[in-house]
């Protein structure tokens, strides 16, 4: 029948129950791993959108603009906040520096003078 298989009774229920702990193991990995898949998921969908401008304000409480970002932008600082495309404008118009790195002027279609 199984030639791979021992013989014998006790060692057929030795390999018995090392296979059950091995496949209660095995689904209990699977069951965590869709459950970290699921949260990803959820937390992918939960995300709030992305903004489309950033405005960067310095350190104090009464910190005024010191740089403007494109939304996706990863050089801006956790001081940043959302803002729309006209604020964001008046801002760089207004001598805040946008970001060399993300470029908002040219997203904004402000010419350099």
């Amino acid at each position: 029948m199984f030639d791979d298989l021992p013989p014998d009774l006790p060692r057929l229920r030795t390999l018995e129950t090392w296979l059950a702990l091995t496949l209660d193991r095995v689904r209990k990995q699977i069951t965590t791993l869709e459950r970290q898949e699921q949260e990803r998921q959820h937390g992918e969908q939960a995300r709030p959108p992305e903004p489309d401008w950033l405005i960067e304000y310095g350190l104090n409480r009464d910190a005024i603009p010191n740089a403007v970002h494109v939304g996706w932008c990863r050089m801006a600082g956790k001081r940043s906040k959302p803002t729309d495309s006209d604020t964001a404008r008046r801002a760089i118009a207004g001598g805040v520096t946008a970001c060399g790195f993300c470029r908002p002027d040219s997203e904004l279609g402000i010419l350099d003078g």
